[in-house]
């Protein structure tokens, strides 16, 4: 990035971005393989899918950055936003004709620097 801070607004998509390309660089560093990032459909959006062990994994991307919100990015994954992805995943699969593979719901919480580099990664497999 830039190297200058970041802030407002009007820069939420791009930490939204500087996350998910952080995560899926974790990922794919511990031997997942991302076959989507910013999957749409109807229904919604699914910030990563990958493939790790024949199990399909689809990962929810939440990010701070010096934020004042209380708690920890992942905390901000509510019942809403699970009911949100898993009916998403379901029209993934559908289209796919994959509704039978093994899949997983993970979460990675990633905190940014105000630079966008990433201060700390946290990987939640099977969250939800």
């Amino acid at each position: 990035m830039s190297g200058l801070p970041v802030s407002g607004r009007y820069n939420r998509k791009l930490k939204g971005a500087a996350a998910e390309a952080a995560a899926a660089l974790y990922l794919a560093s511990r031997g997942y393989t991302v076959l989507e990032r910013n999957w749409r459909c109807r229904s919604g959006e699914l910030d990563l899918i990958a493939e790790y062990q024949g199990v399909l994994v689809f990962i929810e991307v939440r990010s701070r950055s010096g934020s004042p919100l209380p708690g920890t990015p992942e905390e901000s994954v509510d019942a809403r936003k699970i009911r949100k992805v898993r009916s998403t995943a379901k029209v993934y699969l559908h289209m796919r004709n994959q509704e039978e593979c093994a899949v997983s719901f993970d979460v990675i919480s990633v905190q940014l620097n105000p630079d966008l580099s990433v201060a700390a990664l946290r990987h939640i497999r099977e969250a939800f």
